[in-house]
Order: C-alpha cells, then sequence, then structure tokens
C-alpha cells in the first residue's frame, strides 16, 4: 500500500479537519492553519469561520475561492504528520511530492517521520514536471557560493541556457543528475523510484524532430535515418509492427480452421519479411 500525501508545496485546504478534542489528529492539521486570533466576539463577522486550535481561538484566513490557507512554512510538518499517520494506519510505503529534486529536502522530511517510524520508506517520482537541468544547476552554484567559490562566470537565473553547457557547473550538475537515484536512495531512504510520463514526453520530442524533418528538405529520409535505420539496427521488435499488432495470432488462427484455404496476412511476399 502506498500513501500519496499531501504536496510539499500544497498551501490550501477546501476544508476545515473534524476534531473531537485537543490534540487529536483534525486538532493537529488545524494547528496549521493561517489565522487571526480572535480575543473579541465583535472581531466575528458574518459567514465568518472559527476554530480552536493549539490553545487558541482563530479566525482562518479564507480565500474568495472559499479555500482556507496554511501558515507559511509548515509545509515539511503538515506532510511528515501525513507520512506518520499514514504508516500507522497500514501504508507500506510513502509517496511525497516535492516541488523539486532536492535531497537535502527530502532527507529532512524522511529524518523527522523516522524519529516515530524508523523503518520508513520512501516511493519517489523522479518527475518530469522538475526542470532538472535548471533545478542541479542552481544547487551546484549555490553550492559553490556558500563554498567562497567563485561563481562570477554565471548567471543563476539564466543557468539553463546552452551557453553553460560545457562548462564546470553544468557538468558537475549533470554528474549530479546520473547519480540521484542511487544518493537519494543512500542518504534519504528513498525505497522505490518512479518516472511519470515519460513516454509522452519521447513521444512528442520524436514526433516533433521527424515532422521538421519530413515535411522539409528531407523528406522520407527524416523516418528512414532517425527511425527506421535505428529500429533496425537495435533491434527494436516495432520494426515489425504488423507482427506486433498480432498479424501472426490472426494467421494461426485462420490456419487453424480453414486449413490451406485460410486467407492470412503473412506470407513470403508479407513485407514485414524485409525485415527478417
Amino acid at each position: 500500500i502506498v500513501a500519496r500525501t499531501d504536496s510539499l508545496g500544497a498551501g490550501l485546504t477546501k476544508q476545515i479537519a473534524y476534531s473531537q478534542e485537543p490534540g487529536d489528529l483534525g486538532d493537529q492539521y488545524n494547528s496549521f492553519l493561517d489565522g487571526e486570533e480572535i480575543t473579541d466576539l465583535s472581531q466575528i463577522k458574518p459567514g465568518d469561520v472559527i476554530v480552536n486550535t493549539n490553545g487558541k481561538t482563530i479566525k482562518p484566513v479564507r480565500l474568495p475561492s472559499n479555500l482556507f490557507q496554511f501558515r507559511k512554512g509548515t509545509g515539511i510538518d503538515r506532510v511528515v504528520l501525513d507520512c506518520v499517520t499514514s504508516l500507522q494506519n497500514g501504508a507500506d510505503l510513502l509517496w511525497i511530492e516535492t516541488e523539486k529534486p532536492h535531497i537535502g529536502q527530502i532527507k529532512e522530511m524522511v529524518d523527522k517521520i523516522r524519529e516515530t517510524i524508523p523503518n520508513a520508506k520512501l516511493v519517489y517520482n523522479n518527475s518530469p514536471s522538475f526542470n532538472w537541468t535548471l533545478n542541479f544547476r542552481q544547487q551546484v552554484f549555490d553550492a559553490w557560493q556558500q563554498a567562497g567559490k567563485d561563481v562570477s562566470a554565471y548567471d543563476r537565473a539564466k543557468l539553463m541556457s546552452v551557453d553553460y553547457d560545457d562548462t564546470d557547473l553544468a557538468k558537475e550538475a549533470d554528474e549530479r543528475i546520473r547519480t540521484f537515484q542511487k544518493d537519494a536512495s543512500a542518504q534519504a531512504g528513498i525505497f522505490h523510484h518512479l518516472i511519470t510520463l515519460p513516454t509522452y514526453h519521447t513521444a512528442a520530442l520524436s514526433t516533433d524532430n521527424l515532422a521538421k524533418g519530413y515535411f522539409a528538405d528531407q523528406g522520407m529520409l527524416a523516418y528512414v535515418k532517425g527511425v527506421q535505420r535505428e529500429e533496425i539496427r537495435q533491434g527494436i521488435a516495432t520494426v515489425k509492427h504488423q507482427n506486433m499488432a498480432g498479424s501472426d495470432i490472426g494467421d494461426n488462427h485462420k490456419e487453424y480452421f480453414a486449413g490451406e484455404a485460410a486467407l492470412k496476412a503473412g506470407g513470403k511476399d508479407n513485407t514485414m519479411n524485409q525485415f527478417s
């Protein structure tokens, strides 16, 4: 059972948690709400929601969207509470969404969770939603700056630029990306790495590149050189797309029932045989 908790960056909630007594789970969750302490009933206006939590009576910040706001800086504490509660109630693994792939940040949360659940393990999404290049180049920039290294040759806000690709900073960032899974597992208790939507992005990129060549001066060579030739040479089974679509299974089925009279898709003249 994998418990997907609140995202670290989630700052709003649509409802106030149900609480029966001070210190219960609902009360702990409500203690993260941003709000104004009420000391006088005249402070209450029509439609206001009032909550007693953490020994105080507060009027939570309520946005026009009818969502309630959490206090800034409480993200890690809320995620830790979610994680501990999930593990105490049947979950085997945790899935925490962070706003960036930063091992130190992940480790900070895991260390806090393990104060209560020593064997806590994470599933982590190596998400294409992150700008991995910019994030890791900025992490290296910050580390170098903190160590007193000269970073005057770099513009932190523009580190995504191709102009930095061959620099020492970019090379160190790429090495950190390459070892991210191993390092995060060793340092931050990540038990299983996954990556969501990689095929969506690879399909989009390859299709875009094919279209640029096919509808320009390369014509059919854009497909042959960029796709089919590589399929053949790398032994990719999809080059025989008829087979992948089940033509052999269909032929076997027809032959079983019709024998020599079967009208089969295969045969010596089938184009798929060009790839034998």
